[in-house]
């Protein structure tokens, strides 16, 4: 999110240059908790807030209004080197970055987890693996795309299986997705997954895999994102402190850019994927009855 909101505010301030502002990106979670406590005014989100952070934003008092911008993808990527594995389904990914893959450091070391889930509601198993190095990195626990690449493939499995709903805790986390895409390029075993946006800008550089939700594979692109075919698509939103943007006009005024045509434009412009044009009004709609 910080990429379209950044556009967003620097296009805000050139018409608008007495407006003091900052725009930051720690993570999705990072934001959520500030915004919570009073910190800042919008918080960016690539997953829908949790009721935890609901809660804590209500005994503080803070009211709220969600409105949905924008539609990303989790590419699931690797090094163009890594010729072995065109598709991962979420069977695999769970074999591979899972609270159960804990150790394994080579892709094979997950052909045995991976064949006792086997093929079925969580897409095709891809065994046997290769015996190459598995050098893991991807978001840390911070991110909103770390939470959302759980829900997506670890939740489900991990409930079933008695394990711990999240991912294998020894790989390289990275707040920074330039970072994970620097490591991802830098062997032939690697694995990791970001933000559509980054891997498509990327892709000189990393591939992105299909994805095999149950389904069948999957390529991440611009169409089977916004259909929902991509089995990793997620909504992005801004959640606003709708009693700060009431009392202060030049708050309100920058989220009614953002929501104009000529704000939202750095949805796409920022290589993100423009929502429907009903859900747009939706949103507008939202925002101008608050």
């Amino acid at each position: 999110m910080e990429p379209i909101s950044s556009i967003v505010a620097s296009d805000f301030n050139a018409a608008n240059p007495n407006v003091d502002y900052a725009v930051d990106g720690p993570g999705t979670g990072d934001g959520m908790a500030l915004l919570c406590d009073g910190s800042i005014d919008i918080a960016d989100a690539s997953r829908a807030i949790e009721d935890e952070e609901a809660a804590v934003c209500e005994e503080n008092g803070i009211n709220f209004i969600e409105l949905q911008i924008g539609i990303d993808g989790i590419s699931v990527i690797t090094s163009h080197d890594n010729t072995d594995v065109t598709c991962l389904s979420f069977a695999d990914l769970y074999a591979l970055t899972g609270p159960e893959s804990q150790g394994f450091d080579t892709w094979d070391a997950a052909n045995a987890l991976a064949d006792e889930i086997g093929s079925g509601e969580y897409g095709e198993v891809h065994t046997p693996f290769s015996s190459k190095a598995l050098d893991i990195s991807a978001p840390g626990e911070e991110s909103g795309t770390y939470d959302t690449y759980v829900g997506f493939v670890i939740a489900s499995l991990a409930e079933e299986r008695g394990a711990d709903e999240a991912t294998r805790a020894d790989y390289h986390s990275s707040a920074d997705d330039n970072v994970i895409i620097e490591n991802i390029a830098g062997s032939d075993g690697t694995l990791g997954w970001v933000g559509f946006a980054f891997a498509d800008e990327n892709s000189d550089t990393v591939t992105s895999l299909e994805v095999d939700g149950g389904a069948g594979c999957v390529a991440p692109d611009a169409a089977t994102i916004a259909s929902g075919e991509y089995p990793m698509s997620r909504p992005l939103f801004i959640y606003v402190n709708t009693d700060e943007a009431a009392s202060r006009p030049e708050l309100a005024a920058f989220v009614d850019y953002y929501l104009s045509d000529e704000g939202i434009a750095a949805v796409t412009e920022a290589d993100y994927i423009a929502v429907a044009p009903d859900v747009l009004e939706q949103t507008r709609s939202a925002w101008e009855s608050r």
